[in-house]
């Protein structure tokens, strides 16, 4: 890790990525890597950022006690007590600069009036600052004000381990964020899971393959892929997979003949659909979706999940349309697009004063569609469970590319019974799935010889003649 470190410098990389498995003494190696940063230049600024303030102090005592103890560094060591604090401390050094050599914080500070010429990040993401949307998006804001504390040519380095599916290292762009690239893209990475190439250890003094079998037995599958092998992954097991739904391109096709309307998607003919809509006025931003979904199901018994549209209202037209009116005619224009001839509106809260507001924009539209109004009385945990629970376990229920890009992946990723994470596409969707019936995949009937030909054990099976002694 230090010879990478040192190696970058020469070569002009300014934004790196060290990723290394837990207790691996990354941030010590970090610590000395700092050290050696100032005693080549005591005017060096460094500003090291943590999850909390007491991991950011952590680094800086422990670059003090190399500059105390290092030969190379005694002369640094300044002589006032105030300039060698637990949270910052400042060099014997040339310049006159106003802010210190080497400052702690937390992702949580005030950083706008600091400069530095230095930004590490030692472990800002850790369950309690990514295990929520709301928290992610915030840690990534706050990481991006870095850009305007970091000066003109300064470097920026990254250390961590892997806490979330939507990890700030993750290599890939996670769509259904609404990230279009990586959120590190660009910068240079350094990876070592606890297993090289070979499935071996990395340091086999230290972390034996047994002792490395019992970590991942102890930890769970799932954070032992985060934490060691540096793969981002859920710490906690999701109820709900979303790796088991079944993704698909096709388009729906409309078409008649002889009097008769048909349906197809990808080459199957649809018999059924639902269309569910959970109505909310507030910000999609603080977790109140208003979500429409609609689910056809075709002749075999698949579902067919074509669409799930988060509806939000243009703050810009309120005057012309209010909130309400403008969620209706989003709908009507959704129904319409999927040939849908039935829409069921859930009136709890909000829901009730909306039936008649869209059959009202329906009507306007020349659109003849059922408006099903609904209030839901059974918890929402359960319906999710149950709609949800057997046709993924029977891989039955398909996904649009487009539902990919939504919220709604993520919702099911993360989605715990009890939990307090944003479920409002998988409400909707929940919705379409319990007002679906089941239905059987259709088998052609048995020819006479199959008939025949079955092996059957059981008494009195198969057919007789009677002798009657009938006779014409």
């Amino acid at each position: 890790m230090t010879r990478w470190l040192a190696a970058r410098l020469p070569a002009n990389d300014l934004e790196l990525l060290l990723l290394a498995f837990r207790n691996s003494g990354k941030s010590t190696l970090v610590g000395l890597f700092s050290a050696w940063l100032i005693m080549r230049d005591p005017n060096i600024r460094i500003l090291v950022i943590a999850a909390d303030l007491a991991l950011a102090e952590k680094m800086v005592r422990n670059v003090k006690r190399i500059i105390e103890r290092h030969p190379l560094t005694g002369g640094l060591k300044p002589e006032r007590a105030d300039q060698w604090a637990c949270g910052q401390f400042t060099v014997n050094r040339p310049g006159e600069l106003r802010d210190p050599s080497m400052l702690a914080k937390g992702i949580g500070a005030n950083i706008t009036g600091s400069r530095a010429d230095v930004v590490i990040c030692d472990d800002v993401e850790v369950p309690n600052t990514c295990d929520t949307p709301p928290k992610r998006a915030d840690l990534r804001e706050r990481l991006n004000e870095i850009e305007y504390v970091l000066t003109p040519g300064g470097l920026k380095l990254i250390i961590g381990t892997p806490h979330t599916y939507y990890s700030i290292y993750s290599r890939e762009r996670r769509p259904e964020t609404g990230e279009e690239t990586p959120f590190l893209d660009g910068f240079v990475r350094l990876e070592l899971p606890i297993l090289d190439e070979r499935g071996k250890s990395r340091w086999p003094e230290r972390f034996s393959e047994e002792k490395i079998e019992a970590i991942r037995r102890r930890t769970g599958p799932n954070k032992f892929e985060s934490q060691m092998m540096l793969r981002p992954a859920n710490l906690a097991d999701g109820r709900l997979d979303p790796d088991l739904l079944r993704c698909y391109d096709a388009e729906l096709v409309y078409h008649e003949s002889n009097n008769e309307a048909l349906l197809t998607l990808g080459g199957k003919r649809l018999v059924r659909a639902s269309c569910w809509w959970d109505p909310s006025y507030g910000s999609p931003e603080k977790g109140d979706a208003s979500v429409i979904a609609a689910v056809f199901t075709d002749e075999d018994g698949e579902y067919w999940l074509h669409r799930a549209l988060y509806l939000e209202h243009d703050p810009d037209k309120t005057e012309q349309a209010a909130e309400a009116t403008q969620l209706c005619r989003r709908v009507v224009s959704f129904l319409d697009d999927l040939y849908l001839p039935a829409v069921t509106l859930e009136t709890n809260g909000i829901g009730r004063f909306l039936p008649g507001l869209l059959r009202k924009e329906l009507a306007e539209a020349g659109r003849p569609c059922a408006v099903i109004e609904v209030a839901s009385k059974q918890a929402k945990d359960t319906r999710i469970v149950e709609a949800f629970d057997a046709v993924l376990a029977d891989r039955r229920l398909h996904a649009h590319r487009c539902v990919w890009d939504t919220p709604f992946i993520a919702e099911m990723r993360e989605w715990r019974p009890g939990g307090r994470g944003r479920d409002d596409g998988l409400d909707a969707v929940s919705g379409c799935l319990l007002s679906e019936p089941v239905r059987l995949s259709r088998r052609p009937e048995p020819t006479p010889r199959e008939v025949r030909t079955r092996r059957n054990w059981r008494p009195g099976y198969g057919s007789f003649t009677a002798r009657t002694g009938f006779n014409i």
